[in-house]
């Protein structure tokens, strides 16, 4: 059975794409993808790890494909000159503006291919084949592209959404564990700021996920893409609600690029979360319990809570002044004021955060 959710961008259905999830469907995709863009010209983004896995030759077969394949695999590569090479690869495969860009890998990969596909020739159509917890519960839904400058993430980047996005849980399978209990995190994120029930779900059926039982895994997608996916239809360009999918990221994307990218995306923003729980707990918005609650989860998860020693609260507090949310440097925020409920200040839903709490805040961290 292959569960689908259709996110319309806005809220309509002149402009929408479909998210389709299944497990073992990977085999199949490519004479889907076929039918479904029988005109376009293929063109298929990776990285080194989808190939020792197996999965782009599970995903082209015998067929011969223009493809990209980026190295090394990771954040490392997220930046204007793979993006470039990908543009240029593409010019030297004589593909024009009717090209298919196909996405097949984690939330780098996604970022990256849709990226280029959005200033190719002025932007051609991409398709998501997201193969890890993180680009399945996140990066491959809602149609934010980019790539890193030397300074923070995403500091180039475009909205393109995709024409459609194809979740294959069994390719989680082959994903090594840091990577797949890192991604997990953005599941919880999502459970702290829309569904309280999906976050009893998690803390109720985390063992059955851990162990990677498909039924749990497509569960766990569904409830992801419904979330985001409303999000992204009520606000697809980030004018306002969109920022709460940023929950845990103000501090969490300081952290990851702090630390060299050293910690994984997930690991960086489990530590924002718990950043974010005792600001809430400082402005009195929080419950008893409720950051334990959240520790318990990442805890068991595996994922760090507290910053690594080696981190410079000047270098994070540089770093946090240059977030997409900041305003004359001065750092927002999203905040829950109850387990599923984002906390909106006069109609704002990333709210101002004075500085000396924030450094209050990471002393405590």
């Amino acid at each position: 059975m292959m569960l689908e959710h259709e996110i319309k961008i806005p809220a309509s259905t002149a402009n929408s794409y479909p998210i389709r999830i299944a497990t073992d469907i990977l085999g199949s995709l490519r004479a889907r993808i076929e039918a479904d863009f029988a005109g376009y010209n293929k063109f298929v983004v990776t990285d080194e790890n989808l190939v020792s896995a197996g999965h782009l030759q599970k995903l082209l077969g015998q067929r011969d494909v223009p493809t990209f394949i980026i190295s090394p695999a990771g954040e490392t590569s997220k930046n204007i000159d793979t993006a470039i090479s990908i543009i240029e690869a593409m010019e030297k495969a004589y593909l024009g503006r009717d090209t298919l860009v196909v996405a097949l890998g984690g939330g780098t990969v996604g970022d990256i291919a849709g990226f280029a596909a959005a200033v190719f020739k002025r932007g051609v159509p991409v398709l998501q084949i997201p193969t890890t917890t993180v680009a399945q519960a996140d990066s491959a839904v809602g149609g934010k592209t980019g790539v890193d400058s030397i300074l923070s993430k995403n500091a180039f980047g475009a909205f393109w959404h995709p024409v459609a996005v194809y979740i294959d849980v069994a390719t989680l399978t082959t994903l090594e564990d840091r990577q797949f209990r890192a991604g997990l995190v953005e599941s919880v994120k999502h459970a702290i700021i829309a569904d309280s029930e999906y976050f009893d779900f998690l803390e109720g059926n985390l063992d059955a996920v851990l162990e990677r039982k498909p039924e749990m895994l497509e569960k766990v997608a569904h409830w992801n893409c419904k979330i985001k996916g409303n999000v992204v239809e009520a606000d697809p360009g980030e004018q306002n609600l969109r920022r709460i999918l940023n929950y845990g990221h103000t501090i969490g994307h300081a952290v990851e690029a702090a630390s060299g990218f050293e910690l994984l995306h997930g690991e960086a923003v489990a530590i924002g979360i718990i950043a974010a729980g005792l600001i809430e707990i400082e402005l009195g918005l929080s419950q008893p319990g409720r950051l334990d609650r959240t520790r318990g989860i990442l805890e068991k998860l595996g994922v760090p809570v507290r910053l690594p020693r080696d981190l410079a609260q000047k270098d994070l507090i540089d770093l946090i002044k240059r977030d997409k949310k900041a305003v004359n440097k001065s750092p927002r925020f999203v905040l829950i004021s109850e387990m599923g409920q984002v906390y909106c200040k006069d109609g704002q839903y990333a709210v101002e955060v004075a500085p000396d709490l924030v450094e209050k805040i990471l002393d405590k961290l």
